[in-house]
């Protein structure tokens, strides 16, 4: 791995929060890359962050054709390999969609778009994108999205948690009726993160709510480091 750790931000068509996303990486001291839909190239970056937004107007169903563009095959292939990828909010339902994370994410319970300040509980500090928490943390990260609600059987949910799979958990009320309060999950090797709140809006006490969500982009980090060779 470089000195200065490279991670790709995806767009797509209808992608609103790459921006946020890159000045996060920026922020925690990474050098962010800039990754094309169309393009199946991922530029030799070390991470992946598939941020938010509506992909392709969110049309079918949230994710379900942007997990179908030529990049995505590229991101699958570096998820099997370990490579650390985050996705947020429309990013965490393309990743269920191409068979990343489990379950799926449905209109919000109240059939209402929501958008918020949310406090969440930091339920695995064992993920690629989560050593900088404390376990039990609660930090508070925005909300916004009409297809939040979380949903998956009720044996994948058991297997979840049984795995300490559950990341995140909404505390201080659900703000879209995922099941088991479930904000974000990640992959049986920690790799792989998904959640619905967005981190990139809380790296800054001016700009948001709180600084809490730079901890994701920082850890990673620290995971790079951890499985660089000495």
């Amino acid at each position: 791995m470089s000195s200065t750790a490279r991670i790709g931000v995806i767009t797509f068509p209808g992608t609103l929060d790459d921006a946020d996303a890159a000045r996060a990486v920026r922020l925690a001291g990474a050098e962010a890359v800039d990754l094309w839909h169309a393009d199946a190239d991922l530029k030799g970056v070390d991470a992946i962050i598939v941020p938010g937004g509506f992909s392709y107007g969110d049309y079918l169903r949230a994710g379900a054709i942007a997990r179908f563009a030529p990049v995505m095959g590229e991101v699958v292939a570096a998820a099997g390999k370990g490579m650390p990828v985050l996705g947020i909010c429309n990013g965490f339902q393309i990743l269920c969609e191409a068979g990343l994370l489990p379950g799926a994410l449905t209109r919000n319970e109240g059939l209402h778009f929501v958008c918020r300040d949310q406090w969440l509980r930091v339920e695995s500090a064992n993920t690629a994108w989560t050593t900088r928490y404390e376990p039990d943390a609660q930090i508070l990260i925005p909300v916004k999205n009409a297809e939040g609600r979380y949903q998956a059987p009720e044996a994948v949910l058991d297997e979840l948690e049984g795995a300490g799979r559950v990341v995140f958990r909404y505390c201080g009320g659900n703000p879209n009726g995922s099941q088991r309060d479930i904000a974000g999950i990640s992959s049986a090797d920690g790799r792989v993160v998904g959640l619905m709140p967005h981190p990139e809006h809380a790296t800054e006490p001016l700009t948001g709510p709180s600084d809490d969500g730079l901890g994701m982009f920082l850890s990673v980090l620290d995971s790079m480091v951890g499985a660089a060779p000495a």
